[in-house]
């Protein structure tokens, strides 16, 4: 039997093991790589993604037909730093009057990276401004990396939560603006077994608990080189009542020590689902959006579909 043929039959017994659902409609345009979600106010979905200047679609409705609106930042962030050309992870907020987009400059498999912010009054191409850096920097050495940043406001705080392998997940503080960092780093989740790959953290709250989603596993480059069956691109969660620590998975174990409870990984013809994030959308509930590879067109990070699932949080464990 062929890697293929094995890597078929694995996916097919995930599946029907875990019943997971298929991802949502999607039409227009569908790739996509860390896609950020929100609703201006009449409606309008709007869609960011890493590439291409931070990319910027809309739609009439979360299932297309997704339409280009042009760029965040088109020639780059104004942070001096090697990545500048190429801004990664949008995350984007409504913040008092404006839209904030957060987002990392770096250069892959590297610490030399920072966490900027660009604002909005509209959230269309060309409406934005750079902000630059917000203080949330690493170097080599450090225990983190500044990138995959992720916003929640919850009352009068700001939390920003970010990072990838290294130690994986940290948090800190913003200003009442949310735009600048006010607090050293603390580190929320960690998984202390092999590469440590632990990125793009998405913090939900859902009545009164904290979600910790993120991203576990090899990313990218499927194209040209398969992880072995497991090892791919998975989102899990871990749940708190605090947003700044104490987060667990389903069996007790915590964040900090390798917890992790799995909410989507590949099924049928959906491979490596991640980068995602959790998006209250007003009339279908909470929705979790991912990118993820379809089988059936190709493993390329260029192929990559934007996915999307309600979720369902009756049980206190969210389930797609």
């Amino acid at each position: 039997m062929n890697l293929q043929s094995c890597l078929a039959l694995a996916l097919l017994h995930v599946a029907a093991v875990h019943g997971y659902a298929n991802p949502g409609a999607c039409s227009g345009a569908c790739i996509t790589h860390d896609p950020a979600l929100i609703q201006s106010g009449d409606g309008t979905y709007y869609r960011f993604a890493t590439g291409a200047d931070i990319s910027i679609v809309s739609a009439p409705s979360i299932q297309g037909p997704w339409t280009g609106r042009g760029a965040v930042l088109p020639g780059g962030s104004s942070i001096n730093n090697s990545g500048k050309k190429d801004p990664w992870a949008p995350d984007v907020h409504k913040v008092g009057d404006l839209y904030h987009l957060y987002y990392a400059v770096s250069t892959f498999n590297t610490q030399e990276s920072a966490i900027g912010l660009a604002t909005s009054k509209t959230l269309e191409g060309g409406s934005w401004t750079d902000k630059g850096s917000i203080g949330v920097v690493s170097k080599t050495g450090k225990q983190y990396n500044a990138i995959d940043p992720n916003l929640l406001v919850d009352g009068s705080n700001n939390y920003l939560t970010f990072g990838s392998f290294w130690q994986d997940i940290f948090q800190v503080k913003l200003n009442g603006a949310a735009t600048l960092s006010t607090s050293n780093a603390v580190n929320v989740a960690f998984d202390p077994a092999g590469a440590h790959a632990v990125e793009g953290s998405y913090l939900f709250k859902y009545g009164d608990t904290y979600y910790l989603f993120y991203s576990s596993g090899i990313c990218c480059k499927y194209d040209q080189s398969r992880p072995a069956a497991g090892q791919e691109y998975k989102i899990k969660v871990c749940r708190s009542k605090s947003p700044t620590g104490g987060f667990i998975d389903a069996k007790g174990v915590p964040c900090t020590q390798g917890g992790g409870t799995v909410v989507l990984e590949s099924h049928g013809n959906v491979y490596g689902p991640g980068g995602q994030g959790v998006y209250q959308d007003p009339r279908l509930g909470p929705v979790l959006y991912y990118h993820y590879v379809d089988t059936r067109i190709g493993f390329a990070d260029g192929q990559k579909q934007f996915g999307w699932n309600a979720l369902d949080f009756s049980t206190g464990w969210p389930t797609v």
